[in-house]
């Protein structure tokens, strides 16, 4: 168990030796799951790593390319 300070801004640093045994690097994603006294911080999957769970995809460099489209072509129609 380790103990944590929360900033004025709501920031906690979580310890290096749990971020190392959950695999959390500089700017990974964590899943907060709060409870009615407690909050459990996980590693968030890899949004690219959950590869084929609807089906058939495309390689990770084509799906952010059309994602990168995507965006591009809306903020275009906005302006």
């Amino acid at each position: 168990m380790s103990i944590a300070n929360v900033s004025s801004k709501g920031q906690i640093t979580i310890p290096v030796h749990a971020r190392r045994a959950l695999g959390i690097k500089p700017n990974s994603r964590v899943i907060l799951e709060v409870g009615e006294h407690s909050m459990v911080v996980r590693p968030a999957p890899d949004f690219f790593a959950l590869k084929g769970f609807l089906g058939r995809s495309l390689p990770p460099e084509e799906a952010r390319r059309r994602m990168a489209e995507g965006v591009a072509r809306h903020v275009l129609e906005k302006e």
